[in-house]
């Protein structure tokens, strides 16, 4: 039991295939109900899709595990319908500051300029995320959430998964169209499918250490390499929901993980690094070891990985859950469309070349921040300290610190599914197709909002105009005739000046200029967004024939 939280107890009820005996027969399975998986049944029941979502527990995650939800991870959540309870509830910090023994010599700041909804971080308790996304996801339609629910064996065959499943009433039999693996870092299903994970475990060992207490830190990350309070090694400490603070310290590759867990090696430690007089509370205690590894392919015939079933990183940087919601966001959509026959099966391999390349980047940051944080020569531990003790007077010795390069969204530049400018289209700014939606202030109807909220689960066209009153009729029958193959596409407007369209196309009045500003875009430009908010296309000009050419070709459908 923690000290500050309680935890829920999930309600098992027998299954009725016990019973019947008969097979339970569903479009779509998911397997493990971690932030990922549930992540990922409410993404496929906001495209109408019916989840079978199963976990063999019945709470949530034991400790605080991942904290740290990023501001891309935060857009994705405010989409499932619990971005404010988590923004609410946990610690919101942009600020992050990296010390050598006792001088800062390094700070950086996630979102540099306003006028962004979300943070670039928010701290919160591993344990607080999952009830909000298992809470959410009861109350909704279409998926049905067991708990105490086990898969014994998993049988591709052909186009349908057959499931084995056992609980303590006895076993049933599930045939599913798709089956989702979000069983985690060890995942049952590819060991029963017998597929591999390959990567880098790294040869060292980090404690965790959650403590109850008052303290007036700010709300920054702060970073230390070989500080007086732990000479030779490196501590994180990060402020949590509930007065609680993560604190990492390292402790080498020769540590006895069981006996560092004691309470009396812990509590030295701590108080080493708080002072005799700071008074806290232990809550909860932990030790881990990097691995930086990922499967081959994502997806397997009927069978598809997500999350930590899928890759695997270091906790330095904050890309384990965010890189698995962000694979939640880029696969549901595109199932949805194959799965109603107006995509073909190959949009699947879409996801994993993708997320394969968001992977791949991650591990490579991953990797390079734990060699930077645990360097396991006499060579390189030199040659880190000599950049720490640069920084703190030289730019260019700043940029070479790595405490954990923090979780950013993968700019998808290299996607099959993106439609390349035209070469007569000049554009300035980072939103290229593959690109992340930046978000941006603007009114609806003389409402305050964000254009991120007002996009997703669907193809968009933004146009944007100076004043949505001058638009010609031509312009206005193009935009109306943008869907094509029976995909919609949903347009619009985004004008400096308030007013209507005819034909009822929705006006967004980005009264300051900053969506332009952020877009590079002169009245006439035209961005084509997909589902999952990234840029498929763009254009200068409108041309109806060029915007249905881009979706389907970030369909597969080309």
């Amino acid at each position: 039991m923690l000290k500050t939280y309680s935890y829920p107890k999930f309600e098992y009820r027998t299954p009725p295939e016990i019973a019947s005996g008969r097979t339970l027969k569903v479009p779509v399975v998911v397997v493990g109900a971690g932030p990922v998986g549930l992540g990922t049944a409410l993404d496929l029941q906001l495209q109408g899709v019916p989840v079978l979502l199963l976990d063999e527990d019945d709470t949530v995650s034991i400790g605080s595990r991942g904290v740290c939800y990023a501001k891309r991870a935060l857009e994705i959540l405010d989409r499932y319908g619990i971005g404010e309870a988590v923004c609410r509830k946990g610690v919101s910090w942009n600020v992050g500051r990296t010390f050598f023994r006792e001088q800062e010599v390094y700070n950086f700041n996630l979102v540099p300029e306003p006028d962004h909804h979300r943070p670039g971080m928010v701290n919160l308790q591993q344990y607080y995320l999952e009830e909000y996304l298992a809470t959410r996801a009861a109350a909704l339609p279409g998926i049905d959430l067991r708990w105490k629910n086990k898969v014994a064996s998993v049988t591709p065959s052909g186009r349908t998964v057959t499931l084995k499943v056992d609980t303590e009433d006895g076993g049933y039999t599930v045939e599913t169209d798709w089956l989702i693996a979000a069983d985690g870092a060890r995942s049952p299903i590819r060991r029963m499918l017998g597929l591999e994970i390959e990567g880098k475990i790294f040869m060292d060992r980090f404690l965790i250490a959650d403590v109850v207490m008052k303290a007036d830190f700010p709300a920054e990350r702060w970073f230390w390499f070989d500080p007086p309070f732990h000479p030779g090694q490196s501590v994180l400490l990060h402020k949590q929901a509930d007065s609680v603070f993560r604190i990492d310290f390292q402790l080498g590759w020769d540590a006895d993980p069981e006996e560092e867990k004691k309470p009396e090696n812990v509590l030295p430690r701590i108080r080493a690094m708080l002072g005799d007089q700071r008074e806290f509370e232990l809550e909860w205690v932990s030790v881990y070891t990097f691995q930086c590894r990922r499967m081959g392919e994502f997806n397997h015939g009927r069978v598809l990985f997500v999350g930590d079933a899928a890759h695997q990183v270091s906790p330095f940087g904050a890309r384990g859950a965010n890189s698995g919601l962000q694979d939640a966001d880029n696969l549901g959509w595109k199932l949805k469309l194959v799965m109603d026959g107006k995509a073909p099966e190959a949009l699947l391999d879409s996801y994993s070349e993708e997320r394969i390349f968001a992977a791949d980047e991650n591990l490579l940051n991953s990797t390079r921040s734990t060699d930077f944080i645990t360097p396991k020569s006499k060579a390189s531990r030199t040659f880190r300290n000599a950049v720490l003790g640069l920084a703190k007077d030289h730019a260019f010795g700043r940029a070479l610190v790595n405490s954990g390069r923090l979780s950013v969204p993968a700019f998808l530049t290299t996607s099959s599914l993106n439609t390349p400018d035209d070469a007569a289209d000049s554009f300035a700014g980072r939103m290229v197709p593959g690109a992340p939606m930046d978000d941006a202030p603007l009114l609806d109807k003389g409402k305050a909002g964000w254009l991120v909220d007002k996009v997703g689960q669907q193809f968009f066209a933004l146009y944007f105009a100076d004043d949505p009153g001058s638009l010609d009729a031509a312009t206005i029958d193009a935009l109306s005739t943008l869907s094509a193959g029976g995909i919609p596409v949903q347009v619009l407007v985004i004008s400096r000046k308030p007013g209507t369209v005819a034909g009822g196309i929705p006006v967004l009045q980005d009264s300051r200029g900053i969506a332009a500003q952020r877009y590079d875009a002169t009245p006439g430009t035209v961005y084509l967004l997909r589902p999952d908010q990234h840029v498929a296309a763009r254009w200068r000009t409108l041309d109806a024939k060029k915007v249905k050419a881009a979706v389907a070709k970030a369909t597969c459908n080309a």
